[in-house]
């Protein structure tokens, strides 16, 4: 599963917000100078994250934006879902309901998917890996660079290839 570059430089935008002491507002010119992002596709990103409430926007000299939440209260997968919509390893998990899964077959055979269960649960793992990883985890993250301590139980990250 491949997330968009919108979701990427949202999350960026995000943990830049985070970075931010007090509750003045930040410019996207500055966080799009500090992470070295596209200040016009941050534009459209931060309406996404504003629409869904995460973000707030001051007008004015010293306007800007900041977040509506401390980053301690603020779970990934609420980011990831106002950016991208859904999370859904495949086509068929789109256009169900939450927590169902429109099985693309025909009649009977919808039923008796022979994949649904691997894409439920590769479903379920990255949502739960969403839910269980707030901002302010990875505000700390990004301040303590690339030495900071991986999850309980995770030795190293893997690195997965197509084809592999």
């Amino acid at each position: 599963m491949t997330f968009s570059s919108k979701a990427e430089y949202g999350v960026r935008l995000m943990v830049e917000l985070g970075r931010q002491d007090g509750d003045q507002p930040t410019s996207l010119k500055a966080i799009a100078e500090a992470e070295d992002l596209p200040l016009s596709y941050l534009e459209h990103v931060v309406a996404s994250l504003k629409r869904a409430g995460l973000v707030a926007s001051s007008r004015g000299a010293h306007g800007g934006y900041r977040l509506t939440r401390p980053p301690a209260e603020i779970p990934m997968d609420e980011v990831v879902l106002a950016l991208e919509g859904s999370i859904a390893p495949m086509e068929c998990f789109t256009s169900a309901p939450p927590g169902k899964v429109a099985c693309s077959h025909e009649g009977e055979a919808s039923d008796a998917c022979s994949t649904r269960l691997l894409w439920g649960r590769v479903q379920m793992g990255i949502v739960q890996a969403l839910q269980g990883t707030t901002l302010a985890e990875l505000v700390e993250f990004s301040r303590c660079g690339h030495t900071a301590p991986l999850p309980e139980g995770v030795t190293s990250l893997p690195v997965v290839q197509a084809g592999s």
